[in-house]
């Protein structure tokens, strides 16, 4: 039985096919058939393993695609939008098991309000789309909740809710975050910690400050994917991606594809192979410390329900 690998591009097509070209028992296989584009995804591929973890930024990215293609704010919001459900299914493709968006930072909020409501109103669309069913998405988020209106943290957490059976991949939106920001709420939960007797100075340690971060209990990431040409962080939630590989892309985040995202997996794959990834040796939190964290959590969601 012959199998027949079409001459267009398309990724869905390139999905289809590439375990065709990734097992050379198929000898029925027409290499000639295939285009240059197919045949490095699929070394790629092969060549080593695929990140669990992807993170990316789109802060500022949308607004710049706007002005670039002289189209409303609102219209470039959606388009970025419209670029993760579409990232999202190649994540899926490949096997991507969790996806960090870090879609505003605080500055944001130095915006007009015109924009702002914009955006807020794009994320509240995205979240109501069917779609992220469909995909077996599963939704959380992650912030300075305080900064938020009410009826954005309504959206988000309603999606939670609504996504949480979904287990095909894990969505993590990240919204009015400053490292910081991220690194002063610890501390003050730490602190009341101390002060309430909930805690003792031996309960210190690398661990207590990672289960205070906004980013608890997300997974590390594994690659961080910058857009927009820019080769800076700024003041980014660095202690999450402490031991990530990072990837900087001149496109803007509405311009992304397949092929930028394939490219950034082939880059983490080298440095996999090239460098053997160093971490602090963890320290087993007490039970008192245990404890802490649990009521951390606990109150951030007590805060979440009573505005939602």
């Amino acid at each position: 039985m012959s199998t027949i690998i079409t001459n267009k591009w398309s990724w869905g097509n390139f999905v289809k096919n590439v375990f065709c070209l990734t097992h050379p028992d198929k000898s029925s296989i027409r290499d000639d058939s295939m285009t240059w584009t197919h045949r490095l995804c699929a070394q790629i591929l092969t060549y080593g393993e695929i990140p669990n973890h992807v993170a990316f930024i789109m802060d500022g990215n949308n607004r710049r695609y706007g002005k670039k293609n002289f189209i409303s704010t609102q219209e470039s919001y959606a388009k970025g939008f419209d670029k993760l459900f579409e990232t999202i299914q190649w994540c899926l493709d490949l096997g991507i098991k969790e996806v960090t968006v870090y879609a505003f930072s605080l500055d944001t909020f130095k915006r007009t309000q015109e924009e702002i409501d914009a955006l807020f109103e794009e994320i509240k669309i995205f979240l109501e789309r069917d779609r992220l069913n469909e995909l077996g998405v599963c939704t959380t988020f992650f912030g300075n909740i305080k900064t938020l209106p009410d009826d954005l943290v309504k959206a988000l957490e309603k999606s939670k809710l609504i996504t949480k059976q979904n287990n095909k991949i894990s969505l993590n939106i990240a919204f009015s975050y400053t490292g910081h920001d991220e690194l002063t709420n610890a501390f003050n939960q730490i602190s009341n910690g101390i002060k309430n007797n909930d805690l003792e100075e031996s309960d210190l340690s690398v661990e207590i400050l990672d289960n205070c971060m906004y980013t608890y209990p997300s997974t590390p990431l594994d690659l961080l994917i910058r857009t927009s040409g820019e080769t800076t962080l700024s003041d980014f939630m660095l202690w999450q991606c402490a031991y990530s590989y990072i990837y900087f892309t001149p496109v803007l985040w509405p311009e992304f594809t397949a092929w930028e995202l394939m490219i950034a997996i082939f880059m983490y794959q080298r440095n996999i192979r090239a460098f053997i990834r160093y971490k602090l040796p963890t320290k087993k939190l007490s039970s008192r410390a245990e404890k802490f964290v649990e009521n951390v959590h606990q109150n951030w969601l007590n805060n979440l329900y009573t505005i939602a």
